[in-house]
């Protein structure tokens, strides 16, 4: 049995050559290291990258003997969120650090129980779907943003408005 092909970085699109392949991952899997992954054409490859990557749906890992494998947003359990006041919703979810994709008039987010019930309360209409999820990026458009919960002393110069703040 031969080693399997690595891929110790990725690139951005465009792309200089077409992909060889391509790999489907969820939000959650586009975030790696060092994994081994099987692209769709049958390709088996070991992800090991020196640091831990935020990878996008268009991004590609670089073999390295020069192939791409290119990274598609496996559908994933969403909710869809719909209401009158979008922004206020938004809010509501960046608030709690939790990943969003953006659209004119609705927002995705994981699946989450307790979200879903929280947006139903503030008066949004939350159903269940299955779609690739690609949410915004950080601060400055790229990147991932990390949740995490209130309270555990980071040290990022912010604060965070408790909840009851907001009526």
């Amino acid at each position: 049995m031969s080693p399997l092909p690595v891929a110790q970085s990725h690139a951005h699109p465009p792309h200089a050559t077409p992909p060889a392949a391509r790999v489907a991952l969820t939000y959650e899997g586009r975030l790696l290291r060092r994994r081994r992954l099987e692209a769709d054409d049958g390709t088996a490859f070991l992800v090991d990258f020196p640091a831990t990557a935020s990878l996008d749906a268009g991004d590609a890992f670089v073999l390295e003997d020069g192939r791409l494998i290119e990274v598609l947003a496996a559908p994933e359990a969403l909710l869809e969120v719909r209401g009158g006041n979008l922004t206020r919703l938004a809010w509501h979810i960046g608030n709690r650090h939790t990943p969003c994709e953006i659209a004119e008039d609705r927002l995705w987010i994981q699946a989450d129980h307790v979200l879903a019930k929280m947006l139903e309360t503030l008066g949004a209409s939350v159903r269940p779907v299955e779609r690739p999820f690609r949410p915004e990026g950080g601060a400055y458009g790229h990147g991932r943003t990390f949740g995490h919960a209130h309270g555990h002393g980071h040290e990022h110069g912010h604060e965070h408005a408790p909840d009851h703040a907001h009526g």
